[in-house]
């Protein structure tokens, strides 16, 4: 492949991530197939990838897009003759649209809004597995490929391809309808878009297993679906809350890595390697999720904790009391042991070691969260700053068998040495 080929290819892919999740959805609703828009989407960026390194890219290529992908449909369904009134419906779309140097923002712009947020509680919807809507969700609004969906989570491309196909067949089966819950199925929905959009960006940001500490393409991806859902839900305090959770974690990823990748914990990191506009853009969503409602919920909570993180100048200025009251609120709303046990932390931040591991302790006894590594390496931690070397050398090896992440069994080991 040439070195214009290769560009001209490079810029339809980019295209292809901003535009795709639009063209998709605005096809689903006219469709009222999530499989068949998705086809069509596919057969326009083919055609893309044909014309666009002879031609040119065109001035408005969402249009050029939604032209190609309306087009092949309405030539589709006259080969199969399907039903009559999504034949002219779109005979009627694509007569009124001109083939070439096509100009639909008018058309599109009034329901483009509603198609995306249709498109994201379709693809986010309890019917399906977790794992088949975070894949669903990434090929779908993150616009990546079945292989790169694959890299991402380290697993077999085929069972990625497997997954998405069982996902649309799925939906189809169920008869999910192409809309926005009702408002009082609204609440329970959104909490599985914002699971989906949280698990992408947690993979991303201490990835499960592999080689590498962090994935931040999984970041970016996760960041961009969350700004998405800020912009289409402006009123929703935990959507706000889940963006500036993800900002303000974001805004310290470059100090999370070391010069050879090795992973930099919270309290070793570099403050002035964060990310200020990153930072600054957290905290705004933050004021915003606190000033749509209260009680905060358990995404803005969470970015709330983060925040006493952010403002601090060091790791020593931390305002760990404020950290444990924010904790006791989330653990009262969750009831998550992993919460518990990042409360635990921090009031062996604010009231001593000893009390934290007391707490650690009971976590451990009560067995909900066996095969949990950060459990032994928090263990390990309090431990050996109440000065139990040995047994905090045993936790950390515990930790450190625990985990698939080789970057985090790096840290553990080396914990373990002392």
């Amino acid at each position: 492949m040439g070195g214009a080929e290769a560009a001209s290819r490079r810029a339809v892919e980019a295209v292809w991530r901003i535009e795709s999740a639009r063209l998709i959805a605005a096809l689903s609703r006219r469709l009222g197939d999530l499989g068949a828009a998705e086809d069509l989407a596919q057969e326009a960026l083919v055609a893309a990838l044909e014309r666009w390194p002879v031609d040119g890219i065109p001035a408005n290529p969402g249009a050029w897009l939604m032209t190609t992908a309306r087009h092949r449909g309405l030539d589709q369904l006259r080969r199969r003759q399907m039903q009559a009134r999504k034949h002219d419906a779109l005979a009627a779309e694509a007569a009124a649209t001109p083939a070439t140097a096509p100009d639909l923002d008018t058309a599109l712009d009034a329901p483009m809004a509603d198609d995306l947020l249709r498109l994201v509680f379709v693809a986010c919807h309890p019917v399906l597995s977790p794992e088949a809507r975070t894949a669903l969700t990434l090929r779908l609004l993150g616009g990546l490929t079945t292989a790169e969906i694959a890299r991402a989570f380290m697993a077999r491309e085929a069972t990625i391809a497997q997954r998405i196909v069982r996902a649309k067949r799925t939906l189809s089966e169920a008869r999910v309808p192409f809309e926005v819950p009702a408002a009082a199925d609204l609440p329970a929905r959104l909490g599985s878009v914002l699971q989906v959009v949280y698990l992408i960006f947690n993979e991303g940001y201490a990835a499960t297993s592999g080689d590498d500490w962090m994935r931040p393409e999984l970041c970016e991806d996760a960041l961009r679906l969350g700004r998405i859902l800020a912009g289409l839900m402006p009123d929703s305090a935990e959507v706000h809350g889940l963006l500036a959770l993800m900002e303000l974690h974001q805004s310290r990823s470059r100090a999370r890595v070391g010069p050879n990748g090795e992973a930099v914990l919270l309290a070793d990191q570099d403050r002035g390697r964060w990310d200020r506009v990153l930072l600054h853009r957290g905290l705004a969503a933050l004021a915003r999720a606190e000033a749509l409602a209260r009680p905060l919920g358990p995404y803005t909570l969470q970015a709330a904790i983060s925040a006493c993180h952010a403002r601090a100048p060091t790791a020593a200025a931390t305002d760990w009391p404020r950290i444990v009251a924010l904790y006791d609120a989330l653990v009262s709303l969750t009831g998550s042991p992993v919460v518990e046990l990042n409360r635990a932390v921090a009031v062996s931040r604010a009231f001593g070691a000893a009390e934290g591991l007391a707490l650690v302790d009971d976590l451990a006894a009560s067995g909900a969260l066996e095969g949990y590594a950060l459990l032994p390496a928090v263990r390990g931690d309090l431990l050996s700053a109440l000065g139990r070397a040995d047994e905090a050398r045993r936790a950390f090896e515990q930790a450190a068998a625990l985990t698939d992440n080789t970057r985090e069994r790096e840290v553990m080991l080396r914990r373990a040495r002392g």
